[in-house]
């Protein structure tokens, strides 16, 4: 019996880790967030014309639960329903590209880091580690209403 439940999460273990190496940070879904694809300085100057807040995600392409925000938080229909409408949404590898400079600008020590940054480019609020969507949610509505 022992085995048998040894073989059963040896399995399932796989399974979850196979399953999250699959993530393309690179990929929007296509009912949850829809990430700006341009450059920062680009995404600052929309958020001046729109008038929106950035909000900022800042991850690695190694960190767990960066992949678990990208699968079931960033991909979840309410979330990106109203995150596509309220924000300007911005990934960055915090490894590559302009995420190391970005990163360092905003003091990123832990991955993933989810920042608000008003139109200026300062910080309204900050948090780290992986949200559920309601919570998620919740977090961009109290950003909203200041």
């Amino acid at each position: 019996m022992k085995t048998i439940i040894t073989i059963a999460f040896g399995i399932t273990v796989l399974f979850a880790y196979y399953n999250f190496l699959k993530v393309d940070f690179k990929k929007d879904s296509k009912d949850g967030i829809h990430f700006h694809k341009g450059t920062w300085k680009e995404a600052l100057s929309l958020a001046k014309k729109e008038n929106k807040v950035i909000f900022l995600d800042v991850y690695a392409t190694w960190c767990g639960p960066c992949k678990m925000l990208k699968r079931m938080t960033f991909s979840n229909k309410k979330v990106g329903d109203f995150y596509n409408a309220n924000f300007i949404n911005v990934s960055l590898d915090g490894e590559n590209g302009e995420g190391p400079s970005i990163a360092q600008q905003y003091g990123v020590r832990a991955y993933p880091t989810l920042l608000f940054i008003d139109q200026n480019g300062n910080v309204i609020q900050g948090t780290a580690g992986f949200r559920p969507a309601n919570d998620f949610l919740e977090l961009g509505k109290t950003i909203t209403i200041k």
